[in-house]
């Protein structure tokens, strides 16, 4: 007794009709052709006369997950040469760390600023 499958067709010739092969043939150049890195996007904190040094070291603990030890070093850049580098990421990930560095410094009253650069 033989069992059939589903769809199961008892025939030689192929099944696909040209435009098939051609859009397999299609997907199968695509399939070889590299994927294109995102640009990245550096956020800068940017800094001020009014911002406490340990609430810009939380800020990076927090939004930018740095340890202590680095959060303190980029905190002192900061505070040393105007600017400092909290990281480098796609563009929409960038912009929702901006956007939660500026609601976490308004909930906290501190005029605190950070811009996108594009690496």
């Amino acid at each position: 007794m033989s069992v059939l499958l589903p769809f199961y067709h008892h025939t030689t010739q192929s099944t696909f009709s040209s435009t098939d092969s051609q859009i397999l043939e299609n997907v199968d150049s695509l399939s070889l052709q590299q994927t294109k890195k995102p640009p990245m996007y550096k956020i800068i904190m940017l800094n001020d006369d009014f911002t406490p040094m340990d609430f810009v070291v939380y800020v990076l603990e927090s939004i930018f997950q740095k340890e202590k030890e680095e959060a303190i070093k980029i905190m002192y850049e900061i505070h040393n040469t105007g600017m400092g580098n909290c990281g480098a990421f796609t563009y929409e990930i960038a912009e929702t760390k901006q956007n939660q560095v500026m609601q976490l410094s308004k909930k906290h009253q501190h005029p605190l600023q950070t811009i996108l650069e594009k690496e």
